[in-house]
C-alpha cells in the first residue's frame, strides 16, 4: 500500500496559502477517489484505492515543521515503511503550475521536508514537488509560502491539482520511471512534454 501525505499547516488561516498546496493537492486526490478523511490523533486519514491500488491518504495537523513527527509510527502502524510513502508538498524553485517527481534529496529549505527526513531518518521516499514560484525579489520567502494565493494565480492552481493527482495515479499505479518520463517540471503543453523529469 502506498502512504500518501500532504505537507501544509493545519487552521482555516492557512488552508489557501502557498505553503499548503500539497494539503490542497491531497484533498483533490482524496474528493477524485472518493476517499473520506477523519481525524485519527494528530493527522487526518483515510483509506481507498488510486484505480486499483490501495492508499492511505494522510494530512498531518501538526505545524508544518513538525510534520515528520506523525510518521514513523503511523508507517509502523499500517506495516509499511519509508519506501511506500509518497511526499507531496509545494516548492519555490518550481515556477507555478509546474510538478517535478523526484526519488531522494536533500530538504532544500523546506522545514516540512526537513522534518520528514530528521524523523524518518532516511531519503528513500518518494516526492512529488509542486511550482508556487519564486517570491519578488523584495518579499521575505517566509511571508510569501504563507500568503494566500492571488486571484491571478488561483487559476494556474486550479489546472495544477488535477494534473498533481493525474501524477499520482501514475506513480501508484505504473511506477516512478513511467512517471516521471510522463510528467515533467515545466507547465508545457501535454503533447510537447515527452522529456524525463
Amino acid at each position: 500500500m502506498h502512504v500518501v501525505v500532504g505537507l501544509g499547516n493545519p487552521g482555516p488561516t492557512y488552508q489557501k496559502t502557498r505553503h499548503n498546496l500539497g494539503w490542497m493537492a491531497l484533498e483533490h486526490a482524496a474528493h477524485r477517489w472518493g476517499i473520506a478523511l477523519s481525524q485519527e490523533g494528530q493527522v487526518l486519514q483515510g483509506q481507498g484505492k488510486a484505480g486499483n491500488c490501495p492508499v492511505l491518504l494522510v494530512l498531518p495537523l501538526t505545524w508544518m515543521n513538525r510534520a515528520g513527527e506523525v510518521l514513523p509510527s503511523l508507517l509502523q502502524g499500517q506495516d509499511c515503511t519509508s519506501s511506500d510513502l509518497i511526499l507531496v508538498y509545494d516548492d519555490l524553485d518550481l515556477p507555478l503550475g509546474a510538478l517535478k517527481i523526484k526519488t531522494r534529496g536533500g530538504p532544500g529549505g523546506h522545514n516540512g521536508l526537513r522534518s520528514v527526513l530528521s524523523c524518518l531518518g532516511t531519503e528513500n521516499f518518494w516526492r512529488l514537488k509542486l511550482g508556487i514560484g519564486r517570491p519578488p525579489d523584495h518579499e521575505d520567502p517566509a511571508n510569501y509560502v504563507l500568503a494566500p494565493f492571488s486571484p491571478e494565480e488561483c487559476e494556474q492552481v486550479e489546472a495544477l491539482l488535477p494534473k498533481a493527482v493525474d501524477a499520482l495515479e501514475c506513480m501508484i499505479g505504473e511506477g516512478i520511471a513511467v512517471a516521471m518520463n510522463r510528467f515533467h517540471a515545466s507547465p508545457i503543453p501535454k503533447e510537447t512534454d515527452e522529456r524525463s523529469g
